[in-house]
């Protein structure tokens, strides 16, 4: 039997050590706080607890753990699905964390973990230097590392888990730990592709790469020479050099009809070196926009500013795709043409190159052979109806599924695709229980993916006796070693 929750003395608690950062249903800040991008309803939270740093965040998970709360951790808030809040569970809000520091010397930057992609690009940003992020800049950077993070250096330097030095951590128990490969390597391990399953990360040390521009752009083509388009794209990815990363796929038109985009991305030293890869990219139809130019990396990621609304509703679904054969571009076209919204859109991230010589066994992540992300975005306004937009998003993933690879990436899938999260995984996925068993027995975290631990938790302690003998709760905090 569960004891339920104690919300009072929870509350009670954090109030104490956070004053009026703890939020409640009752509080007028409260609707601002749990707010994100996906408009559609997720989980009311009963708490939230806006922490300032490490040790505020080791608090409430102890207070989580002892008051039997259902426990979410806020960062970026771009988790599609919501699992940012719980009903009924404390939220660790993280984006009061977003400080970017840059060890000169040595190249490292350390991040907070609520900062975002925007945060530590523009930080930076006068040093010529650059770490490996996703196409979105409003996109919080653990979220989106830990779970593996494609994006347009992917084919130079890899996903921005293969650029992870280490991670200071939460687990679940209260302790802070160090996760790198001198210190709980097994942790540091499953951190690179597990998502935030195992603890709350509250710090991050990326490698950075020197990138003073890069030759980037859009290309966007009429929906009637999509075939021919997204034909000569898929030979062109092929045959890619590593600084050359392409996304792909359909985006609303001025009027929101489907139109087709290319989204070159070139970060050789010398981005005129990447020219005639443009230029073929260009001669695959007739561009309606042709704008490709040296960029500054910050600006490579504003092209998708504003693209997808904070405040509609959204639901996202994935397929890995081995190519851009036939068969998939006529069903990509023909998702294009029964698009139900003028803000929906289909996005094809380019995996390749220093990415896939990573082994499947060094970091959690579990498909390195060359590949496309299918992103299927179904979106529409508050208050219209839902159904046709799903049944858009769910019958475009069937007709791919046969032409795609087995599972979806982990950051995207659905928590219901359990099936899916395991082939995703591959031959990590035992080595990745145990090690959700050895730091989470109980599942406090249930983040992206939904990942079960190795054996069923210990029972809890039942309500009449969860008193009984126990020592008032512990709010200090304790080391690595307990």
């Amino acid at each position: 039997m569960t004891a339920d929750p104690d919300l009072p003395r929870a509350t009670g608690l954090l109030r104490e050590a956070l004053g009026d950062r703890l939020l409640t249903p009752a509080d007028a800040g409260f609707p601002a706080a749990v707010r994100l991008w996906n408009g559609a309803p997720a989980g009311t939270p009963a708490l939230v607890a806006r922490v300032r740093d490490a040790g505020e965040v080791a608090l409430a998970v102890r207070v989580a753990g002892r008051c039997r709360l259902p426990l979410s951790v806020r960062a970026g808030g771009h988790d599609w699905a919501g699992r940012a809040l719980r009903d009924g569970g404390l939220v660790v809000d993280l984006t009061a964390l977003r400080q970017v520091d840059l060890d000169p010397g040595t190249g490292v930057v350390t991040v907070g973990g609520g900062a975002t992609a925007a945060d530590v690009l523009a930080a930076l940003r006068p040093y010529d230097r650059v770490v490996a992020t996703g196409v979105v800049r409003a996109v919080g950077l653990a979220g989106l590392t830990l779970a593996g993070g494609y994006g347009p250096l992917c084919g130079r330097h890899g996903l921005a888990l293969d650029n992870l030095l280490g991670a200071e951590v939460v687990l679940a128990d209260g302790r802070r730990v160090t996760a790198d490969p001198a210190h709980e390597a097994e942790l540091f391990w499953a951190l690179r592709g597990g998502g935030g399953n195992f603890g709350v990360v509250t710090a991050l040390r990326f490698r950075t790469h020197r990138l003073r521009a890069a030759l980037a752009g859009m290309l966007l083509f009429p929906l009637d020479q999509a075939a021919a388009v997204l034909g000569g794209y898929g030979a062109a990815v092929r045959e890619a050099p590593d600084e050359l990363t392409v996304m792909a796929g359909f985006l609303p038109g001025p009027a929101g009809e489907p139109v087709v985009f290319l989204a070159p991305v070139f970060t050789g030293d010398d981005p005129d070196a990447g020219r005639p890869a443009v230029d073929r990219l260009r001669a695959l139809g007739t561009p309606l926009v042709d704008q490709v130019a040296p960029l500054p990396y910050e600006d490579v990621l504003r092209m998708f500013d504003g693209g997808m609304a904070d405040g509609n509703h959204y639901l996202l679904r994935t397929r890995w795709l081995p190519g851009v054969a036939g068969p998939v571009v006529a069903e990509l076209v023909a998702a294009a043409r029964s698009v139900t919204s003028p803000y929906s859109a289909i996005a094809l991230h380019h995996f390749h190159g220093a990415a896939t010589r990573v082994g499947v066994a060094e970091t959690a992540f579990g498909l390195r052979d060359a590949h496309l992300l299918a992103e299927i975005i179904a979106v529409w306004a508050p208050g219209d109806d839902s159904a046709p937009h799903r049944a858009w998003a769910e019958r475009t993933s069937a007709a791919l599924a046969p032409h795609a690879l087995p599972g979806g990436y982990p950051n995207l899938l659905a928590p219901e695709e359990t099936d899916r999260v395991r082939l995703a995984y591959g031959p990590n996925w035992d080595r990745l229980r145990r090690a959700k068993r050895r730091y989470d027995p109980r599942g406090t975290f249930s983040a992206v993916p939904t990942l079960p631990p190795a054996a069923p938790p210990a029972p809890r302690v039942p309500a009449a006796d969860a008193d009984a003998g126990v020592a008032p709760v512990d709010l200090r905090e304790r080391s690595a070693e307990g």
